[in-house]
């Protein structure tokens, strides 16, 4: 994932998923999350539904 894509990242995962921060934030701590990972650690974590990381990625390729 592009470093200028991750603010708008964690932007749509708040407006639109209502994912909320302290999930996001979570989830950046954790070893395995670099960046481009982040939407399936917060999957992996149980942070987002199966439907959101849908989402997520249908986000990402038009990003």
């Amino acid at each position: 994932m592009q470093s200028s894509i991750k603010p708008h990242l964690i932007q749509f995962l708040q407006q639109e998923l209502a994912v909320p921060t302290e999930s996001i934030a979570m989830a950046l701590r954790h070893p395995e999350s670099s960046p481009h990972l982040l939407p399936m650690v917060l999957w992996q974590y149980g942070l987002i539904t199966i439907e959101q990381l849908d989402r997520v990625f249908d986000w990402l390729e038009s990003a």
